[in-house]
């Protein structure tokens, strides 16, 4: 039996227009994030037989697969909620996401020098990758992360919060080869309600590392 699922668009195709194209939607969720979510089933799947017959050559490559196919599913479903047609802009106290700012303000000086540092981050990934804002439980504090691939050069215990997908599969229909133009129009559509949920969730879930005995 399946462990995970692909989860359902929060809104139609055409929601993110312009910004996003039907076509980039429909193809984005419904061929590369269910690639995904099975490759991910059918490397669990691999492993159980590896453990059964106790044969462990190819378990590097196996638990790589695991990491990036779970990885991209749990990126693609955060991506999804991260966006709306109504969004943009930046989070403000009168829209219930005050916390959120504050935050921001903290961790990067300002709402401006946040922007700039994950514009950058995820338009200047090498190769497929990911810019992402995270929760970070050791400081408390917010960080921008530049994810290659899927699971790479991240802090371990971050929580991600908002994600910008730089995989060409993401854009290249509608912006050719200009990711930082798609990156740039991304501002217009990150839903801040959905990110301050996310970060109050796991500001509220604390640090449960431990780091020392």
């Amino acid at each position: 039996m399946a462990i995970y699922t692909l989860p359902e668009l929060p809104y139609d195709y055409a929601a993110l227009e312009p910004v996003i194209s039907p076509e980039i939607i429909e193809l984005h969720h419904d061929k590369h994030h269910a690639a995904y979510v099975k490759g991910a089933n059918d490397t669990l799947e691999q492993l159980a037989e590896a453990r059964d017959k106790d044969a462990w050559g190819s378990i590097n490559g196996l638990e790589k697969n695991l990491a990036f196919h779970l990885s991209g599913h749990i990126l693609h479903s955060i991506y999804w909620h991260n966006m709306t047609g109504d969004g943009g802009g930046e989070p403000l106290e009168k829209d219930g996401t005050g916390e959120l700012a504050d935050a921001i303000a903290e961790s990067f000086g300002s709402f401006a020098k946040f922007k700039a540092q994950l514009t950058k981050a995820a338009a200047t990934t090498q190769g497929s990758g990911w810019g992402v804002l995270a929760y970070e439980p050791v400081s408390g504090r917010l960080v921008v992360e530049q994810i290659y691939d899927h699971q790479g050069n991240v802090g371990q215990g971050s929580t991600p919060v908002l994600v910008f997908d730089a995989w060409e599969h993401a854009f290249y229909l509608q912006y050719k080869n200009q990711k930082v133009d798609f990156i740039e129009a991304m501002w217009r559509v990150v839903n801040w309600q959905d990110v301050a949920r996310r970060y109050v969730a796991a500001k509220q879930a604390g640090n449960t590392l431990i780091l020392a005995p």
